[in-house]
């Protein structure tokens, strides 16, 4: 499952998975190129993974402007002579816990409109260098809620936009050499807060017994009766971008524990 001699771009990588990813990957051998808006979270990224040994830069890029995404990718294609994976982990403002009859559509399309756009720019972009090197990964994650989750509001849809994205990108690349994987997870309770729940459900006001009483109903809701951990999803998404996982292509991987079959 090594990533050495790989050279990997990580969107989104100052938020909780995206650094879990980003010390996966380089301490499995990869160079990572971290992206986001927020320096201060990406350059303590980078920090840890330097100090463990891992080579680690960092660019403050919006996902959602084409022209900088692109401009960052061929700079590290041109610095590092090659882009083998791209990953985007970057957050889409998704509310949830509202009715979709009691829901502004602002509110609805938001994680639809930027989730699909990102995932879109980044993936073409990468997709460019890939094909014209014969390799490469293009991975993404989402919460796999476009097999049906009620008060999610446009989670949903927005899961469903990138699903169908990474099947019709990945018959389309793999005659070029390219594979498009995603990885469905959710409720991972190393991401959660009872703030960061807050702010995604403004109804949802819990005090810390209340907190810990829905982590154990998340592990309660799963096949295996335990949720995910942020190390496993991370070492799932480095073994998809490795040569190990060199025949999947167009799919999801599902890491959620078991919250749905599939």
């Amino acid at each position: 499952m090594s990533l050495e001699n790989k050279n990997a771009i990580i969107y989104g990588a100052g938020g909780s998975i995206g650094g879990a990813v980003a010390r996966t990957f380089a301490r499995r051998g990869a160079r990572v190129f971290l992206t986001g808006r927020t320096p201060e979270s990406l350059e303590k990224v980078a920090g840890e993974i330097t100090a463990a040994g891992g080579r680690a830069e960092v660019a403050v890029v919006d996902a959602l402007d084409e022209k900088a995404v692109e401009a960052h990718a061929q700079a590290v294609a041109d610095q590092a002579g090659s882009l083998d994976v791209s990953i985007n982990l970057v957050t889409r403002g998704d509310v949830q816990g509202t009715p979709l009859t009691d829901m502004t559509t602002a509110d609805f399309l938001r994680p639809v409109v930027t989730g699909l756009t990102t995932n879109f720019v980044t993936a073409r972009t990468a997709a460019r260098h890939m094909a014209a090197q014969g390799s490469g990964v293009i991975l993404t994650l989402n919460s796999g809620s476009a097999q049906a989750s009620p008060m999610m509001g446009g989670t949903g849809p927005a899961d469903a936009t990138m699903d169908t994205l990474v099947r019709n990108l990945a018959i389309e690349m793999g005659p070029r050499g390219v594979r498009v994987v995603g990885i469905w997870t959710a409720g991972l309770p190393e991401t959660l807060s009872r703030e960061k729940l807050a702010a995604v459900n403004p109804g949802l006001a819990l005090d810390e017994a209340a907190f810990q009483g829905l982590l154990a109903q998340l592990d309660q809701m799963r096949m295996l009766r335990r949720s995910p951990t942020l190390s496993q999803i991370a070492g799932t998404a480095a073994f998809l971008a490795s040569e190990d996982a060199g025949a999947i292509t167009g799919t999801f991987v599902n890491a959620t524990g078991g919250i749905f079959p599939g």
